[in-house]
């Protein structure tokens, strides 16, 4: 049987997989500029596991590289994340006062030193056990603010008793829970007897504490000596943290 003749009609040419669009027309696409209100919003980006990289140091950075208040600090100039939370404990709360004396206990890396003087505090002092870098218009001292002396180096750096103290520290982690969450609530209690010592009549506490934990006892305490306590969880705070603010506002006595 003879064999057909090959077709002659005309073949649509080979799209090449270079992975760019063939010639010709390109389809336009036009993307809706974003609204303000979604200026926060990241598109969610993933970390490759590199070699030696421990899982849980891959998901640290994957959440910083997602975070929308990671890129608002960068863009502000903040020191950290943390800003936004003194930024709104303040707004709730008035804490600083135009003139306001602050002190900043563990103030590593300096975030809310920078927001206590752009809210417009007179003096801030800074003090931590790791040296930070200078901010301008601060006293920063590398110290433990739980020395005995702590409390009147500070006062003399400030030259009166202080408006406000505040405080973001944490213990840092040994990866037994008991002991870290026994080591933060000997830091909070710390920090609370630092304030009793040092503010001034009508001054004012903010200290981070953990939900959960056993702070029955500094809160009774809180409250015999303030006229407010409350607690408060900031929006900037990762809402899977179990951290929480506990805010005493003014000073009537000094009870232990």
């Amino acid at each position: 049987m003879a064999r057909k003749p090959p077709s002659h009609r005309s073949r649509r040419p080979a799209q090449r997989m270079s992975g760019t669009k063939t010639d010709g027309d390109k389809r336009k696409r036009v993307t809706s500029k974003p609204e303000q209100d979604d200026a926060t919003r990241m598109l969610h980006q993933k970390v490759r596991t590199a070699s030696g990289r421990k899982i849980s140091s891959k998901l640290w950075i994957e959440r910083q590289i997602n975070d929308p208040y990671v890129r608002k600090a960068k863009e502000k100039g903040y020191r950290s994340r943390a800003a936004f939370k003194l930024e709104e404990l303040d707004d709730k709360f008035g804490l600083i006062k135009h003139g306001s004396l602050v002190v900043d206990l563990g103030c590593a890396p300096g975030g809310w030193v920078q927001i206590s003087l752009k809210r417009g505090a007179d003096r801030v002092v800074g003090i931590d056990i790791l040296p930070v870098d200078p901010v301008a218009g601060a006293d920063l001292i590398e110290f433990d603010f739980m020395d005995e002396s702590a409390p009147r180096r500070i006062k003399a750096l400030l030259g009166a008793a202080p408006d406000l103290v505040v405080s973001d520290l944490a213990a840092n982690t040994t990866g037994h829970r008991q002991t870290d969450h026994l080591k933060t609530v000997a830091l909070v209690e710390a920090a609370a007897d630092f304030a009793l010592e040092t503010l001034r009549p009508g001054g004012h506490f903010a200290t981070k504490v953990f939900q959960g934990g056993a702070e029955k006892v500094l809160l009774d305490r809180l409250k015999r000596n303030f006229q407010k306590v409350q607690h408060a969880k900031p929006e900037s705070s990762r809402k899977g943290s179990p951290e929480i603010y506990l805010v005493a506002m003014n000073l009537q006595s000094r009870e232990p």
